[in-house]
């Protein structure tokens, strides 16, 4: 298999910049795979910093004010939301309220990128999961 683009579910992220033991080995080797392109959405920093000041997410540290800086670190690169990507995102079926959620997996829709997530309710919209 060659080189692979893949968007990183927020915990995803989490848990590889602070070396959770929770992150699968299969995920672990595809995001350190260093032919293989990371993709941080920036609906993560969005999530982070909302889950932060509402006094959750104590585990993130200082990455709520310093997200550029463990991206950067990282070699990962940052994914912009669209107006694709946002009228996706709306136009989703189903209950799955979660808009962080819906956002990710709109965006691998869109950018047909394969999400490492262990969120099972991503399978449920057809998309791409890399995990165990």
């Amino acid at each position: 298999m060659g080189p692979v683009r893949v968007l990183l579910d927020t915990h995803a992220l989490i848990w590889w910049l602070f070396d959770d033991p929770k992150l699968p080995k299969v995920a672990r080797e595809v995001i350190k795979a260093a032919d293989n392109e990371v993709l941080v959405s920036c609906v993560s920093a969005w999530e982070i910093t909302t889950k932060h000041r509402l006094g959750k997410l104590a585990e993130a540290g200082d990455l709520p004010t310093r997200f550029e800086h463990y991206v950067a670190a990282a070699h990962f690169r940052p994914l912009p939301i669209m107006l694709d990507h946002a009228l996706a995102a709306g136009r989703l079926p189903g209950p799955h309220k979660d808009p962080f959620d819906r956002m990710l997996i709109a965006q691998g829709q869109q950018e047909k990128l394969p999400i490492v997530t262990g969120d099972p309710v991503f399978a449920d919209y057809g998309a791409e999961i890399i995990w165990r």
